[in-house]
């Protein structure tokens, strides 16, 4: 499936390549309850979460993950573009044995739950955000960079709190007897970084909307002039690269500059896995919003 309306992709904001990521005169950092102090990639939760870093993004990388699998990216350097997306199926159904569960030593039930890969933890974050594969995918974001999920059917404010124990159990539920999911997911985002880096090679933002009944739903840390807000969001959120799809999902409209880097998934990099809505996996931290009426 192909993205019907491309997406506005900017490019550097600054001449200077070199990202800037500590300023005195900002506020908006990413709150201490909000990550964890260590993760599983090269930059830490504080730097990557911040204000400064989607102003100015730079790579980040999954400990070892470039490594592990140089023969994927080996042949997909060797492949046109319209036949990379399938080369990654390949190499997924390979190398993870998706077809082959009982080489894995997986039987009985726990061969069913082994069928739960990379590509139906995101159908069923397309359905519903806050089921079981809602929290697979917020507990791997956690788990990678650092960001701690702020929503799961219910605010979660208190690690101790019966909110986040609901949240731990379904991600646990979600994991329990499956065929290393979470790394699959690391090779997910690590191809999309990929295919978005060849595909829009100059670019470092794309600017994309969520549809809003009210701001007050999203934790507002600074209110500025002409509608702007300065917004954590959740450690993954979905986003569209429609403003008019947006405008089906609410009254007021989001719009915000989002480094390519921070995109796990999009519609368009593997047809079939998601229908429709223009649809874009984006991992969270604070950002720059823009709130305008429909």
């Amino acid at each position: 499936m192909k993205i019907e309306k491309q997406p506005d992709f900017v490019g550097a904001a600054t001449s200077d390549n070199s990202p800037t990521f500590c300023r005195g005169d900002n506020k908006a950092t990413l709150p201490r309850e909000a990550r964890l102090p260590i993760n599983r990639c090269n930059l830490p939760a504080v730097v990557l979460g911040g204000l400064t870093f989607q102003q100015h993004p730079t790579e980040l990388l999954l400990d070892g993950v470039a490594e592990l699998h140089a023969n994927l990216f080996q042949r997909l350097a060797a492949a046109s573009p319209e036949a990379r997306a399938e080369v990654f199926r390949d190499y997924m159904t390979v190398h993870f044995q998706l077809e082959w569960l009982e080489q894995m030593g997986l039987s009985g039930h726990r061969k069913g739950r082994a069928k739960a890969n990379y590509i139906k933890m995101i159908r069923g974050w397309s359905f519903d955000a806050d089921s079981r594969e809602g929290a697979v995918l917020k507990g791997w974001v956690e788990s990678r960079f650092g960001l701690m999920p702020r929503w799961h059917g219910q605010p979660l404010r208190d690690p101790a709190g019966e909110a986040y124990n609901r949240y731990l159990e379904m991600r646990s539920q979600g994991l329990y007897g499956t065929n290393a999911i979470e790394a699959q997911l690391d090779l997910v985002y690590t191809f999309c970084q990929y295919e978005l880096a060849r595909r829009h090679r100059s670019a470092r933002h794309v600017t994309l909307y969520r549809g809003v009944n009210r701001l007050a739903d999203h934790e507002v840390l600074e209110s500025r002039d002409k509608g702007q807000h300065v917004v954590l969001l959740n450690n993954l959120n979905s986003f569209t690269c429609s403003r008019e799809r947006a405008c089906e999902f609410g009254d007021y409209i989001l719009a915000v500059d989002i480094p390519l880097t921070k995109i796990f998934f999009h519609c368009g990099l593997l047809p079939g896995v998601l229908q429709g809505e223009d649809e874009f996996l984006v991992i969270g931290g604070v950002v720059e919003v823009t709130l305008s009426t429909m």
